[in-house]
């Protein structure tokens, strides 16, 4: 069996940065399943669907979600998306080692849902122009075309400065301590003790993404894995072992 999946590609020579993709390539890792990456761009992300007749999930508005991950299974012919639909088709197929040990399924489908605004909102403003840097031309537009009427304004101007840089880059290290703080109570590394599960995978994906976007030489990057111990840099050492790219 053979896993395709899906990964949004950028200039960067290792390419991969988005962070839900991540997730899924953590999970494939973890449970050595082999698998391939197809590489593509934000403005082929639909055709990828439509290939593999996958039904997107809707938009506030109403319109078609495109994003990835996708993955498509070579053995049993099936296509879907959704990280964490991914994570429980993978679970249902190759129960060991289980990504949802002792039955904590339903606790870790909140705690990504949790991580994901937590991680997300403070950081945003943070990374999104250091995306559009790393992307390839054929990203480049549409990310500007996206992003800047969310922001109401253009992409450059998105990243906080002076003053307000400062007040908001300690609202992401006060996000992170409360992510940082529910580690601590594990009395472990991961957030189940000692034992790696899908949680971690979560936490890691937003981490791994940031340094793609930042560099690992960035102040920012040093910054960060320099908050809560240096628990964020850590965690990416010890899950250093699901990293493979594919």
């Amino acid at each position: 069996m053979t896993i395709i999946l899906y990964d949004l590609a950028s200039a960067l020579p290792e390419k991969a940065f988005a962070p839900n993709p991540w997730k899924v390539r953590f999970c494939l890792n973890y449970k050595g399943l082999p698998f391939k990456v197809e590489w593509v761009e934000f403005v082929d992300i639909e055709s990828v669907y439509k290939k593999h007749e996958i039904t997107p999930s809707k938009n506030a508005d109403g319109s078609p979600s495109w994003v990835l991950p996708v993955i498509h299974d070579t053995d049993t012919g099936v296509s879907m998306h959704d990280s964490f639909a991914i994570a429980e088709y993978l679970e249902g197929k190759h129960s060991s080692p289980s990504l949802f040990p002792d039955n904590t399924i339903a606790f870790q489908s909140i705690f990504d849902e949790v991580v994901r605004r937590t991680a997300l909102k403070s950081v945003i403003r943070f990374i999104v122009y250091d995306v559009y840097q790393i992307v390839n031309p054929a990203s480049k537009e549409f990310i500007r075309r996206t992003r800047e009427p969310i922001f109401g304004k253009p992409l450059e101007e998105i990243p906080p400065k002076g003053d307000d840089a400062v007040a908001q880059w300690a609202k992401v290290e006060a996000e992170w301590g409360t992510i940082d703080s529910w580690y601590k109570k594990s009395g472990g590394p991961y957030i189940l003790g000692n034992t790696v599960s899908w949680a971690d995978f979560v936490t890691a994906c937003w981490i791994i993404s940031a340094r793609a976007a930042w560099g690992q030489d960035s102040p920012k990057w040093k910054d960060f894995t320099s908050w809560h111990g240096g628990r964020w840099g850590k965690l990416l050492g010890d899950l250093e072992g699901y990293q493979k790219i594919e």
